[in-house]
């Protein structure tokens, strides 16, 4: 492993915090934000897991550097012995990393030189009580506002719930991480289909992990990780989650089914399992990537910044068409 590039995680100066955790599976508020759960969790994670690898508020003029879209600044190029490694979530690509880490596999079929990683379970994660057995009581939401379709905001939706003897609960962000309470988890955010590629299943990921109940939309990540219809019920309506849901208070059996099922699948995304797929891509990709581009000529390399450069260009062409045509 001495052999091994300088690999760095980039977290800006102005984005260290005082509190920052020094270890990942912790509940921390700001894990909620992009750069602190793919940069600093992953970064954590690896340190644990004895990868070398370190987190700098600086970016050095030489190895392997991994950030967030957010931290890597516009107009930032690779030097010649730098590889910008770019975590990408649901951002526009960076103009000029050579590499990209996407949270959905869909999102990896369009965009070049990218790479599927699934994003952390949600750190400090408290798991359904198990003397709740398979009671269907309380129904959560567990994320922001604005990605909740706007029929599962509407006091109706919370009437129909409670016609069921059904509890609707929006969890505040600073309870994120507690499912202790919680039966089933309902997240749409939006009943029109729709792909949104570029969001990940972390939602999916954390009913498996807390023993609840998952009812989703129709989203590309969800569906990627399907293997069977235990693993989550799809709901295209209003009218289909309500049904859905009384054919689960009224077959206790099926409970027990999903949940079961749930237990399995959290397995494929323990902590544990993608630290596995980073160091995979780190020594099996990554590092080959940077001595490639090491030994790339000057010329070579000047020729990528270019074509980077033009494609920005071009891009900006094609947006200013659509908003004078369209």
């Amino acid at each position: 492993m001495n052999s091994l590039p300088p690999i760095y995680f980039y977290l800006p100066e102005k984005d260290w915090l005082d509190d920052m955790p020094n270890i990942p599976d912790v509940y921390w508020e700001e894990f909620g934000r992009g750069i602190y759960c793919w940069t600093l969790q992953t970064y954590l994670y690896l340190k644990a897991d004895g990868f070398p690898c370190k987190l700098v508020k600086n970016i050095p003029d030489e190895g392997i550097i991994i950030a967030h879209r957010d931290s890597f600044p516009y107009e930032l190029r690779p030097k010649e012995k730098q590889l910008l490694i770019c975590i990408k979530p649901d951002r526009n690509p960076h103009p000029y990393a050579q590499l990209h880490i996407v949270q959905n596999p869909q999102d990896a079929k369009v965009l070049k030189n990218s790479y599927y990683i699934p994003l952390w379970r949600q750190p400090g994660l408290i798991s359904r009580k198990l003397e709740r057995h398979n009671l269907l009581e309380n129904i959560a939401y567990f994320g922001i506002n604005s990605n909740l379709a706007p029929e599962l905001k509407d006091p109706s939706w919370s009437r129909k719930l409670a016609e069921l003897g059904l509890n609707w609960i929006i969890m505040p962000r600073n309870r994120w991480y507690d499912y202790s309470e919680v039966d089933a988890i309902i997240a749409v955010r939006s009943f029109d289909q729709q792909s949104y590629i570029d969001k990940p299943a972390t939602k999916l990921y954390n009913s498996w992990h807390a023993g609840v109940i998952p009812l989703l939309g129709q989203e590309s990540a969800f569906q990627s990780e399907q293997k069977t219809d235990l693993d989550y019920f799809e709901i295209s309506s209003v009218d289909e989650a309500i049904a859905i849901l009384k054919q689960l208070k009224d077959n206790p059996k099926l409970c027990q089914q999903v949940r079961k099922n749930g237990q399995k699948r959290a397995s494929e995304t323990s902590p544990g399992n993608i630290v596995k797929q980073w160091r995979y891509f780190l020594t099996n990709i990554v590092i080959l990537k940077y001595i490639d581009w090491c030994n790339t000529s000057r010329g070579q390399k000047q020729f990528y910044l270019q074509s980077c450069y033009l494609k920005i260009k071009l891009n900006a062409l094609l947006d200013k068409f659509k908003e004078l045509f369209y």
